[in-house]
């Protein structure tokens, strides 16, 4: 059973690809940041276990079909896989802001589906890494701590919510998914080393 404080939970548009304005729609426009897939790999080759939860409301909006984002989600996972990484999980929302659902971040829904599914009895302590405020949110909500990226509509967020990066904040804020895998893992080495 995963343990929660070797649990990461990714959002995905702005985090692990970039983001568009306009949705993104296909595979062809859903495209990887440099260093991202392998920083997914190397946390999962180091013990941590890899999870993403995303905000899809494309699909209601009728953008795209649920087809299309599976499509997306087959290739995310058979690229960490080459990588030689894994992705434990996958759960999403194809819900708009006003279907009511309980899993539209930043509602706590798909970080429960996570947890379900990992057959895990909490997240405290486990990771949610963003670059929103509501990914923040809803990882707050479970208990987990929370990191944001300035990647995707990172820089954003920062300057609506400066209060993120505020002394007491509890936040850690990276650059992109690759420094904040760069310095967990080193943090990993140092608690090994005590």
């Amino acid at each position: 059973m995963t343990s929660p404080d070797r649990l990461v939970i990714l959002d995905r548009d702005g985090v692990i690809n970039q983001d568009s304005d306009d949705y993104v729609k296909s595979l062809a426009e859903w495209i990887p940041y440099p260093g991202a897939i392998e920083a997914i790999a190397r946390l999962s080759q180091a013990g941590w276990t890899v999870a993403v939860a995303t905000n899809q409301s494309g699909i209601s909006r009728g953008y795209y079909s649920e087809a299309t984002l599976a499509e997306m989600h087959a290739e995310l996972c058979r690229l960490v896989k080459e990588e030689g990484g894994e992705i434990a999980h996958i759960a999403w929302c194809p819900h708009g802001p006003d279907d009511g659902c309980s899993c539209r971040k930043p509602l706590p829904g798909l970080l429960e589906q996570i947890r379900t599914a990992l057959g895990m009895q909490r997240l405290t302590g486990s990771w949610m890494v963003g670059d929103s405020l509501r990914d923040l949110q809803a990882g707050n909500a479970m208990g987990c701590r929370p990191v944001l990226v300035r990647s995707g509509k990172g820089k954003r967020t920062l300057a609506k919510h400066p209060e993120l990066v505020a002394t007491d904040s509890e936040t850690r804020v990276f650059e992109d998914l690759t420094e904040f895998a760069d310095w967990l893992m080193a943090r990993q080495q140092l608690e090994a080393e005590r």
